[in-house]
Order: C-alpha cells, then structure tokens, then sequence
C-alpha cells in the first residue's frame, strides 16, 4: 500500500486549534493552583507540556508516518498489554489511590492513567477482530459475544478502579464500531438493552455513581453532591456572552474543583462567554465530522473501524465531560480531551490523532 496523498489538513487545523486553545485555556485555570500552592502549579505545567504536549506531539507525528496496517499486527498484543497496565494500579506501592478512585500508576515524576490506554487497546483489537471476521458479523459467536467479552474485561477492570466514566467512553466507541462493521440493528438494541441494565446495576452497587445520577436531577445539595454542579453553573451563566477576559474567572479560585481539570469547561465558558465556549464547542463537532469522514474515505475496512472508534472515543469523552459541566450528563471524572489536565489523556489523545492522520494518508479520493 503506497501513500499517495498528504494528511488532510482540514482535520489536522481543527486539532491544532483546539490544542492552541486548551493550551490557554489550562494556563489560565491553572492560576488558581498557582495561589494555593506554586510547587503544584508547576508539577502541571511539567505534566502537561512535557509528558503531555511535548511526548504528545512526538507521538502524533510517529504515528501519522506509521503505517496504521501496523496497529492491525499487533492489536492482540496492545491488547494484552493494555490490560497488564490496568492491572498494576492494584499493586501496592505502585498504584496511586486520588478523591477515593485509584486509577494511577505513580512514576515518580509524573503518574500515568491507564485506562486511557485500555480504551485505545480495546478500539485496536475490535477494530482488528471484525476486519476478520467480515460477514460473520451477523453471528452471534463471531460479532456479538466476543464484542461482549472484550467489553466486560475492559470494564470489569474499569469499575473496580473505579472509572465508571471512562467505561461507558469505551462502550460508546466499540457500540459505533460494532455498528460500522455491520451488525443489525436489532443487535445494536439488544446491546443498549444490556447497557441500560448494566448501569442500573453499577448504580445499586457502587452508592457514589447512583449519587450522581440523583444529583443531576437534583442538585439542591450545594455543600454536598450538588456542591461541583452548583459552581459550574454559577461560573457558566457569570461568563454571559462574551465573558469575562483571559484570566478573569473567579471560580476557579477556592470554588471549583479541579478548576484545571473536570471542570475546565466551567473556567473557559466563565471567561470567554457564550461565544467562546460554543466556538470550543463547534471545533469538537468540527472535529467528529472531519473524522468520520476519513473514517468513511479509508483505503480498507480496517482503516475504517480504527477511524470510526478513534474519532468517537475522543468526542463522546468530550462531550461527557461538556455535559456534566452543563449539569445536563452525570459528573464522571473524564477529561476534556486537548484541554484538561492529565498528561495521559493528552499524550493518547495526540497518539490518536496521528493514527486519524496516516489513515487519511491513504484515503480513497
């Protein structure tokens, strides 16, 4: 296979945009870290421009000239490899335990999340098992039931964590890709079926997710359950349409938690208004649709479901974590890709995007 056209640049713009603004916009709600404590202000600088930016935009660059046929190779092993990673955040002394969830493994100089990359090993083998299996999708034993597998290991480890947020990122995603591959719709149905109950299962078993869930339509408790949803709204609606200016958000000192993370919608939208946030907005949509579209231009099969799950991994994320801000989705922890702190989900979120970019390398014109 020879790559006979340049990456498409439309796509790569979008990304680029939305890189360059995330990069301001975390400067800016990092400063309320900066007034509390500067040797944490900045550890995150160095997370994210180091681990993050730095590695991020060497990794998205490697893998824009990888051959993407090359993830369809080694899928099994990314695979494995992925769930290795996951396992270690249980090890003592190398799992790092933050806000009741241990999802980290503590590096020393940085920490890394590996359910980001459990997500992505998940997408690869999928993406690799229903290229070969081809028709057979409409077997059960072939498309339906190992989808299911992979699925309930994946969030098997996830819930234990527990990531109940990054869960449900990587069942939309495989959802898409199943669909893309070809299954029938009533399968479709029958799995969303299975993930309503599977839900409503998490929120008997785990208190804190049906907490959320009864939070996000009853959020009087302003000092409690209520307490992050309430100030992300205080801090949205103060923005009014154009905002308040670079650096001028208020909630981000002492009000919002995680103002440079989880809630960094609430930051952005406080300071540049209605039209800031929906211009982020509208980069995000820009940015789903740019990718389907390689998606639906992929040279193989493959190329095609590696595309589809990438782009919608990114994007329900991100409008997970939008939503929750907006007090219209249940608070799931997950960060706002390209924009919110966390080294790991910027580094795999510009992984990705460099595979996103080598597919469409070799896109049907």
């Amino acid at each position: 296979m020879q790559s006979k056209n340049p990456v498409d640049r439309v796509f790569l713009s979008i990304v680029m945009l939305l890189l360059g603004a995330g990069f301001l916009i975390f400067i800016s709600a990092s400063l309320g870290t900066l007034d509390r404590n500067e040797n944490k202000f900045y550890n995150l600088l160095i997370s994210q421009i180091g681990f993050g930016l730095g590695l991020g935009g060497g990794a998205m660059y490697v893998f824009s000239r990888l051959k993407y046929q090359f993830w369809r190779k080694q899928a099994f092993w990314i695979f494995l490899s992925s769930i290795f990673l996951s396992v270690l955040v249980f090890v003592p002394h190398m799992g790092m335990e933050h806000g009741g969830a241990r999802r980290w493994i503590d590096l020393g100089v940085t920490t890394i999340q590996p359910g980001e990359v459990l997500k992505f090993g998940v997408i690869v083998y999928l993406a690799a098992w229903f290229t070969f299996i081809k028709k057979r999708i409409h077997s059960p034993y072939f498309g339906f039931y190992p989808l299911m597998a992979m699925l309930g290991i994946a969030g098997g480890l996830l819930l234990a964590q527990p990531d109940t947020g990054t869960f449900l990122i990587a069942v939309a995603a495989g959802m898409a890709m199943y669909i893309a591959a070809g299954a029938r719709w009533r399968d479709f149905i029958i799995l969303f079926l299975i993930g309503v109950i599977v839900v409503a299962g998490v929120a008997v078993w785990k208190p804190y997710v049906r907490e959320r869930i009864t939070t996000l339509f009853h959020h009087s408790d302003f000092q409690g359950s209520g307490y992050q949803v309430r100030q992300s709204l205080i801090a949205i609606g103060s923005g009014g349409i154009t905002g308040k200016g670079l650096g001028q958000s208020i909630q981000k000192f002492n009000y919002l938690p995680e103002a440079q993370g989880d809630s960094i919608f609430a930051v952005l939208s406080e300071e540049f208004g209605f039209m800031g946030a929906s211009f982020i907005v509208i980069l995000y949509v820009l940015f789903a649709l740019r990718g389907l579209w390689i998606a639906a231009h992929a040279a193989d099969k493959f190329g095609g479901l590696l595309a589809t799950g990438l782009v919608i991994l990114i994007t329900s994320q991100s409008f997970i974590n939008i939503g929750s801000m907006l007090a219209i989705a249940p608070l799931t922890g997950v960060p706002l890709v390209f924009i919110s702190q966390g080294g790991t989900a910027l580094l795999l979120g510009m992984a990705e995007v460099g595979i996103l970019l080598n597919i469409s390398r070799y896109r049907r014109l």
